[in-house]
């Protein structure tokens, strides 16, 4: 083998130059980093990284070249109640690699040792990183730079988005390929989508817990690498190595003007707590990646046994890093972060932490979209609202107060009225915009749309929990029978309380985001934490998709792109002409109408749409404000307008109009 030169410590990871590989790994407390070379049949080879700068171990290789498998054995400290867990015989995977082969499986050699180190050696069964060429040829491709104030969010699953579609091609259905076919881009323009927001598509492992019990890690949310795109998702077509697949799609989608959003998660890892699997960065530097306490064990901020520690400036510089190379190399238009709050975690919470400062001042990433999911389970983790600009954040208050004020009337017009207005009292403040409400009904976490108004009870009996797992606290409504079935009156009032969320969600101020599957009423029959179901209970199905539904859905998109109140992304004020708040009778909320209320609310957009609203029990008459009104697609057929100066509103209705000239 030809011996290893010095090499660079930058970039990190694996980087191939035409000539050979340069690999470079941080850690800080390491004593002796060898580099593993697997040759076709998976022999393997042993040599030292011969260079260190700082904190950096690094070696070049010539002759070396993409399709390289390899991986780190890392020696140093046994000493656990120090925060050091170093054991040479754990093969780890590259923090930093671009692809990995190979699944984690429950066998025992994945374990580091509790009180001394396990000398079981992982390597035969351990994932391989793998180096890859930076050759794919993007042509003419550029984001799509959606504003803020036009986009609508998609949330899905690259899976369970396409598995059963009949009309892509059956070998590449549930993956990246799918996700650039013609048929999908056509299906989301038509609905009017301008970001999908996939779930995360990073390398990911399945928890040892869920494969005990034949289940698997769906969702996503269980890192191994990175860097490196999940090769589950990938058809394997034409020999094309995952990200390969995932940047046609992405430039695909790019050429229909739709951005891409991806899922990201640096607040734990797939190695849980100090009995979970060796696989990386416990072996690689323990003390560095994670937050420990004085004993040497994981703080569990997350709920998943390990919490990153992102105020360290190597794993910041780590965190930015693979961020830019989420940019550079996939040309993904922005991230969600998932448990964002520990992003900020110094190891309070703080909006001036590090790692935000660095981004918006970093020239590639300022630019991106940036959304944080604001909580943690950790103290002090609920952060909505405390986010520095530039990140958008999911809007839990919007969920909840409009799934109150429609199934179960618990909210009074004013409070309705502010989650209405872009939750200007949670996010109007150090020059914050609407924009920075990220408004939802539904996500992956929690019951499908069809679901909420359906169950009232979650029902997860299939995750192996004994109903354990998920949120009690949905503020769902199921009209007064349990599930799916239900009498044609019971059905009537469920499918207009769908239409009243939705309306609701797309006609608020705020960036609107619709999980895939609830325009065509997709169901996972009341289990609202599916986490481990990667089967046909999250999949949708295709053949039974609703076309009145979808049709709903898609023309209130197309109508939000009407209304400049909704597009102009400014805080709505008194006598603008972007907002007026009307009672039944057409006239202004008086103090009482606005905190009690009877439920009964019209809004008026830029002065020439309207909106009414009956969040009652009974039918009710409301008298439109002065003008001529016509009751408005998706509300009135075209062939048939209706011309009003009262509107009939049915229990839990709803109505758009606009006025004519």
């Amino acid at each position: 083998m030809t011996p290893l030169h010095e090499g660079l410590p930058a970039p990190r990871g694996a980087s191939y130059d035409g000539k050979g590989v340069n690999f470079s790994l941080f850690s800080q407390y390491a004593e002796r980093v060898e580099l593993c070379l697997f040759d076709a049949v998976g022999e393997e080879t042993r040599v030292d990284l011969p260079a260190r700068s700082g904190d950096i171990w690094h070696g070049y290789l010539p002759g070396c070249k993409p399709g390289q498998r390899y991986g780190y054995r890392v020696h140093g400290p046994w000493q656990p109640q120090q925060g050091h867990r170093f054991n040479p015989a754990k093969l780890l995977v590259d923090p930093c690699a671009h692809e990995v082969q190979g699944e984690v499986t429950d066998d025992p050699c994945f374990q580091c040792g509790v009180h001394e180190p396990d000398a079981t050696d992982s390597g035969p069964l351990a994932p391989k990183s793998v180096v890859l060429a930076d050759d794919f040829d993007w042509g003419d491709d550029a984001p799509p730079r959606v504003p803020w104030g036009s986009t609508v969010i998609y949330e899905a699953h690259v899976r369970g988005l396409t598995k059963l579609h009949p009309e892509i091609p059956q070998e590449i259905r549930g993956t990246y390929a799918a996700l650039g076919h013609p048929v999908m881009i056509d299906y989301l323009q038509r609905l009017g989508i301008t970001s999908l927001e996939l779930l995360p598509v990073a390398s990911f492992a399945s928890e040892p817990r869920l494969l005990r019990q034949g289940l698997s890690n769906y969702w996503g949310y269980n890192p191994l690498a990175c860097y490196a795109l999940e090769s589950r998702y990938a058809s394997g077509l034409h020999q094309h190595h995952p990200r390969h697949e995932f940047q046609q799609a992405v430039k695909a989608l790019h050429q229909a003007g739709i951005e891409v959003i991806l899922d990201v998660v640096f607040n734990h890892t797939a190695e849980l707590e100090e009995t979970g699997p060796t696989l990386s960065m416990r072996g690689i530097d323990n003390k560095s990646y994670y937050w420990l306490d004085e004993q040497g064990e994981y703080q569990n901020w997350t709920g998943c046994g390990n919490t990153q520690n992102i105020s360290q400036p190597q794993v910041m510089e780590w965190v930015l890093d693979c961020l830019r190379y989420w940019v550079t190399e996939c040309h993904v238009d922005g991230f969600r972060f998932d448990l964002a709050t520990v992003l900020g975690r110094t190891p309070d919470y703080r909006q001036d932490a590090p790692l935000f400062q660095a981004i918006a001042a970093d020239p590639l990433l300022s630019g991106c979209k940036m959304i944080a999911e604001p909580w943690d389970i950790g103290p002090g983790g609920y952060q909505v609202g405390n986010f520095p600009a530039p990140f958008a954040e999911w809007n839990d208050h919007f969920r909840d107060g409009v799934r109150r004020y429609w199934l179960h009337g618990h909210l009074s017009n004013g409070d309705f009225a502010r989650r209405f207005a872009g939750s200007s009292d949670v996010f109007n403040h150090h020059g914050r915009l609407p924009s920075s409400s990220i408004n939802l009904i539904t996500a992956h976490d929690g019951f499908t749309l069809r679901d909420v108004v359906s169950y009232e009870q979650k029902h997860n009996e299939a995750n192996g929990e004994d109903n354990r797992d998920g949120s009690s606290n949905n503020f769902s409504h199921n009209h007064g029978v349990e599930g799916l079935q239900a009498p044609l009156l019971i059905m009537e009032h469920r499918r207009r309380s769908v239409h009243a969320l939705l309306t609701t969600l797309l006609m608020a101020q705020g960036t609107p985001m619709l999980l895939a599957g609830d325009e065509h009423g997709h169901s996972q029959h009341g289990n609202n934490n599916a986490y481990c179901q990667d089967n046909p209970l999250t999949w949708f199905d295709w053949q039974e998709h609703d076309r009145g539904l979808f049709a709903f859905t898609a023309a209130l998109i197309h109508l939000r792109r009407r209304i400049p109140a909704l597009q102009q992304d400014c805080w709505w004020q008194e006598g603008d002409g972007n907002v007026e708040w009307l009672n039944d009778q057409g006239q202004p909320l008086t103090a009482a109408q606005w905190e009690q209320g009877a439920h009964r609310l019209q809004i008026r957009l830029s002065q020439h749409w309207l909106l009414t609203i009956n969040a009652t029990e009974e039918v009710c008459d409301l008298v439109l404000p002065q003008g001529q009104w016509q009751a408005i697609p998706p509300f009135a057929g075209d062939d048939n307008p209706i011309l009003s100066t009262v509107w009939h509103g049915a229990a839990h209705g709803v109505c758009m109009f606009q006025e004519q000239s």
